[in-house]
């Protein structure tokens, strides 16, 4: 019996679609900007542009206005929004946009769905994820932020948070924080929903980066704030999935931007290798193109194989998630490999471009720097890798053979 790897045809449509749409609209539409149009004029362009051809949420459900994608799709369809910075945003895919409209979708209340979640949909609002602090670090149980009944239908919300994503550019903040700390440590924490500006929620600055930043990079939401949480009162009703149910809510948040991220970083790499190739096809040095050296070649090959490889890891937590399949060991393996496998592509590609690639004269320097991050944000490459070594002792105790978390049952 064979292994079918045929992508089916619907999905292999909407790719080639999403595909046209990057490389005609999102691409030129770069180029506008760094011409100096206006990044809002651009986009509400881009966007009408978008919604009218139907490429629009691909991964929220018809009935909310999206087109429905499953994983498989869904996934085929970011890996081609990553080749232009424009790509996702133009169609309302960007995060941590995305993560929370499915956490809203999923969790949220009736009022909590029209009030909040709607307008984000509709592209007129953006929001950020307020959850990492100084303290805590990586460990999400170690928030110190409270959250304590006033007796009058509010919470009154007290703290800090660090590195909250795109909260300069947010109209709504998702926030969590300690409701009881008396109870099991998964379950101290609850989350909601902030309206912004508010005075209780004071953006000190948005944290400088080792990134090289553009001159739209805080309007696109690419800054990571640091925020002060003073006296912050939220209404009972902007409480998001109940009491307690914090940091399972973000755990499943965070699990879908970590394959977002990773599916993107393919397209990233894909891009960074074709750069590459097409400069050694016109380089010589010494008398001899470069594309004719057996090292440079070796070079290429090692990128080629990165990315095939990541391509396979996405395909098959696309499959499993088709299917209905725990891909938790899975998503930890990927994160960690796709966010190490585009430093490496980008950094040979630099390599190979000699000092014009270390220059700004090439986006790979830009990219190079904005990358790093991606062994740090949704949980740092150690830990998934403890987590992942515990998964395959425990599956090793309970078979005999550590299969079950090697990809052992791969279809």
């Amino acid at each position: 019996m064979a292994i079918d790897f045929t992508i089916p045809e619907d999905a292999k449509e909407v790719r080639e679609r999403v595909r046209r749409w990057v490389q005609e609209e999102c691409v030129p539409a770069e180029r506008e900007m760094s011409r100096g149009r206006p990044y809002k004029d651009v986009l509400a362009d881009l966007r009408k542009k978008a919604r009218a051809q139907g490429l629009w949420l691909p991964f929220i459900p018809k009935e909310h206005g999206g087109m429905g994608l499953g994983p498989l799709a869904n996934a085929l369809v970011q890996m081609e929004l990553g080749h232009s910075h424009l790509g996702a945003l133009s169609m309302n895919s960007q995060g941590p946009d995305d993560a929370t409209m499915l956490t809203l979708l999923a969790h949220g209340t009736d009022f909590q769905k029209e009030k909040y979640l709607k307008p984000i949909l509709n592209g007129e609002k953006r929001v950020c994820y307020s959850m990492t602090e100084k303290a805590a670090g990586a460990d999400a149980t170690g928030m110190q932020t409270r959250a304590e009944k006033d007796g009058k239908g509010n919470y009154v919300l007290n703290g800090e948070k660090w590195f909250s994503s795109a909260a300069t550019a947010a109209d709504i903040a998702v926030v969590m924080a300690k409701t009881n700390p008396e109870a099991p440590r998964h379950q101290q924490y609850s989350t909601f929903i902030v309206e912004l500006p508010n005075p209780g929620y004071q953006i000190i600055r948005d944290i400088p980066t080792m990134a090289v930043h553009g001159p739209h990079y805080a309007e696109m939401g690419g800054g990571h704030a640091e925020v002060k949480i003073d006296n912050l009162i939220v209404s009972e009703k902007n409480l998001l999935g109940g009491e307690g149910m914090g940091f399972a809510m973000g755990q499943h948040r965070l699990a879908y931007g970590r394959l977002r991220h990773g599916m993107h970083n393919v397209a990233m790499a894909q891009r960074a290798l074709d750069l590459a190739t097409e400069f050694v096809t016109k380089r010589s040095t010494f008398g001899k193109g470069l594309e004719d050296r057996q090292g440079v070649q070796f070079m290429l090959a090692e990128c080629a194989s990165q990315i095939y490889i990541a391509r396979l890891m996405l395909m098959h937590i696309a499959y499993k998630a088709e299917n209905g399949m725990d891909i938790r060991q899975e998503n930890g393996m990927a994160k960690v490999f796709l966010a190490n496998m585009v430093h490496k592509v980008v950094d040979t590609a630099i390599q190979l471009h000699g000092a014009l690639g270390y220059s700004l004269d090439t986006p790979l320097a830009a990219w190079y720097t904005h990358i790093r991050s991606q062994r740090l944000v949704d949980g740092p490459d150690e830990v998934h890798k403890w987590i992942t070594g515990k998964n395959v002792i425990r599956a090793f105790k309970k078979d005999g053979t550590t299969a079950a978390a090697a990809g052992g049952d791969l279809l």
